[in-house]
């Protein structure tokens, strides 16, 4: 059969990409060192020995960090541990405000709960997972399978307590990798610049080029005697890395091979236009909206005093990272039409697919069945997105669920002999009660509710709905100042007092009160109307994309695809360049302390500037960090990147440490959807102002003695 291709698109451009090491010798290494790199595959990822991603680690779960001397030292990002030093912190010793610089092992701060993680080794094992899969199966039928065999290769490996197995699948199911593990738990927090450096620009400048953020921290990985993980103990000492990174003084210069290794969390680069404009057009929006306001109360919260400043700083660039960039990330797709160009690729696929699908069994009708799929899944993702958005949003919601698990989980007997509620969960409510709560939730809830029925269809809204409609005319605020002087929540005193009951009777009183129902009418509603579906349709969404990716990568034979991000570590590789986001202006690639200067401003907490940083540069002696007669502070690259790369080693084409990545552009933050080589940037900090602050600065000589640094 002719097959006729109107246009030839592809997905992938040349820098574009977040690989898996284990497959970088089949499929980039040669255009790697193409662009510059002077490194083999097996320099990067060897299953036999040591190479770069021995140095690369899971930090805290949802960011990345880097070894960088031979007693296991570690730098990630300050914002990845701001709520480690924020824990460390008090109002008379405010490590966040101040700083930290441990001079010494002995000063070193432990971390309870914190972990880091290293990538052991990866395996293929999609033949195994797939065995006695066939295409006569149902997804339900396919997915039981494949758990079924899953189990069996975990269970058929011999690991110890401190090393665990993930099987994760890629391009929807089609492939699977095994990924083994080794995690240490013993972490501990050895330097911080003040938050004037490592957050310097605060959300104003978050996502947004040029930046000069000192966004960095560092810890130190501890072990046994045998050089093994092991719970903290005094009697621990540093870890001894298979391989740690040199740091380099030699900078970077416009056109430079740059190389990032670390663990993207989530893309969706494969996704149709219909589900990119559901996001993009109803999703985002209305949850920009929710976080607007509770943001704008944050901020009145917390000029009350430094007490509520500390307490709510961490939440509150949590909070309004996600709101920036879901702006940039809409911005970012209708400014460069990736809507339109995904529609452009879908035609050239559907038109492929429909010439084949006499041939092919698979691609026949499957336009019309993705279009079936959404007029089912549109509606529940919108719900499930929005919604989840208000549940998380609100913080009583968080108290209502404490008391009720906490209750729960006591024994039977507890309950029918009318014994008391635990002290413990009493002082857990009391700490919670501390923030107040009930008082943010009571004024951003209205908007909440009518911003959910605004961007959802009536199959998806709660019983109470029906309330604020006929007995309160509409009116969200009356609604919801009728539930607040009806619940025990809006009254700690009535609260603490129902305490005191059996816990049977406080779970009686809890049922019954009206705050509690409408989280009850809005969960249930999610969970059975929402949740379920969803997860139904989930298996039809694997099922489809993974024909329509597969198809893809068949189309276009001479291309080479990569998976979606899953927090698996990744490579991704471009180069030092500047860019232009509007007519007449454009980027260049770096930015210098003279930025930081020059954005200063003492009235805003965001940009002020550190005497000591200023008399840091003003001693002189600076030439071994300098550029161009300045200390240069941030970079940008063409290197492809995702929430989770935050702390990711930055390298230059020997694999020397130039950076650490920290952000992208705005204009860039769609390239979760749709990657564009023009415009989508990492950001990074220099390492060269990292060593600057650790000399010149922190006077952490004994920091510096213990790193490999190349000049």
């Amino acid at each position: 059969m002719a097959l006729i291709i109107i246009r030839t698109h592809t997905v992938a451009y040349p820098v574009e990409g977040m690989w898996l090491p284990v497959w970088l010798d089949s499929l980039n290494i040669k255009d790697m060192q193409e662009m510059g790199l002077r490194l083999s595959a097996g320099d990067i990822y060897n299953m036999n020995g040591s190479g770069l991603k021995d140095a690369v680690v899971i930090f805290g779960g949802g960011c990345t960090g880097a070894v960088i001397s031979p007693e296991g030292l570690l730098i990630t990002n300050h914002h990845c541990s701001d709520d480690r030093i924020q824990a460390h912190s008090t109002i008379g010793n405010n490590l966040l405000e101040n700083g930290f610089w441990a001079l010494n092992r002995e000063d070193e701060l432990p971390n309870p709960g914190l972990e880091v993680t290293f990538l052991v080794t990866i395996r293929d094992v999609t033949d195994t997972v797939l065995a006695n899969v066939n295409e006569s199966m149902n997804e339900t039928e396919r997915n039981m399978m494949i758990s079924h065999n899953i189990q069996g290769i975990i269970d058929g490996m011999t690991i110890d307590s401190y090393h665990h197995a993930e099987i994760m699948p890629f391009f929807f199911g089609d492939q699977y990798l095994l990924f083994l593990y080794k995690t240490f738990k013993d972490v501990r927090l050895v330097g911080a610049p003040p938050a004037s450096i490592g957050n310097f620009g605060g959300n104003t400048d978050n996502w947004v080029w040029p930046r000069h953020s000192g966004d960095f921290s560092l810890f130190r990985i501890y072990a046994d005697r045998y050089n093994s993980p092991a719970e903290y103990s005094p009697d621990n000492i540093p870890y001894k890395p298979p391989a740690h990174l040199p740091l380099s003084l030699r900078g970077v210069r416009e056109g430079d091979f740059t190389m990032v290794i670390g663990y993207p969390g989530n893309t969706d680069e494969y996704i149709l236009s219909e589900e990119l404009r559901i996001i993009v057009e109803q999703c985002l929006p209305a949850k920009i909206q929710i976080r607007d306001l509770k943001l704008e109360l944050l901020e009145d919260e917390m000029e009350i005093s430094p007490e509520a400043r500390l307490r709510y700083s961490v939440p509150y660039y949590s909070l309004a990272n996600a709101w920036k960039k879901w702006t940039g990330v809409i911005r970012g797709i209708q400014n460069h039409r990736a809507i339109d160009e995904k529609i452009m690729i879908e035609k050239d696929f559907f038109l492929y697919a429909r010439q084949l699908a006499g041939e092919k069994f698979q691609y026949k009708g499957l336009k019309e069945r993705f279009s079936e799929f959404y007029k089912m899944y549109g509606p529940l993702y919108a719900a499930y997105d929005i919604g989840t958005e208000v549940l998380n949003g609100l913080e009583t919601f968080d108290l209502v669920n404490l008391i009720l698990k906490g209750i729960y989980q006591m024994p039977e007997t507890a309950g029918a002999s009318g014994n008391e509620i635990p002290q413990q969960l009493i002082r857990s409510i009391r700490n919670f009660c501390k923030s107040n709560p009930v008082q943010f939730d009571r004024e951003t809830l209205p908007f909440y509710l009518r911003i959910y029925f605004e961007n959802t269809a009536d199959d998806f809204h709660p019983e109470f709905y029906s309330q604020i409609s006929n007995r309160n005319r509409g009116d969200y605020h009356a609604f919801v100042k009728d539930v607040y002087n009806g619940s025990i929540f809006s009254d700690t005193v009535r609260l603490f007092r129902l305490l005191q009951r059996s816990p049977r009777k406080l779970i009686r009183r809890i049922h019954d009160d009206p705050l509690y129902q409408v989280f009850y009418q809005f969960s249930i509603k999610l969970t059975e109307s929402v949740y379920a579906q969803l997860d139904s349709l989930s298996h039809e969404r694997n099922r489809l994309y993974r024909i329509f990716v597969k198809g893809l990568i068949e189309m276009d034979g001479g291309k080479h695809y990569y998976p979606d991000a899953n927090l698996t570590m990744r490579v991704a590789y471009g180069q030092i360049e500047g860019y232009s986001p509007a007519d007449a202006i454009h980027y260049r690639y770096y930015t210098t302390i003279e930025g930081v200067f020059e954005k200063e401003d003492p009235q805003m907490q965001e940009y002020a500037v550190p005497r000591a940083l200023k008399d840091a540069y003003a001693s002189g002696n600076n030439d071994r960090y300098t550029a161009d007669t300045s200390v240069p502070v941030c970079f940008i690259a063409s290197n492809h990147t995702s929430g989770g790369n935050s702390g990711s080693p930055v390298l230059n084409a020997e694999g020397h440490l130039i950076g650490i990545n920290f952000d992208r552009n705005w204009e860039g933050t769609m390239s979760d959807y749709a990657y564009d080589p023009e415009i989508c940037r990492n950001i990074s900090l220099d390492v060269r102002y990292v060593l600057f602050i650790l000399d010149k600065l922190a006077n952490a000589k004994n920091i510096l003695n213990e790193l490999t640094i190349i000049e």
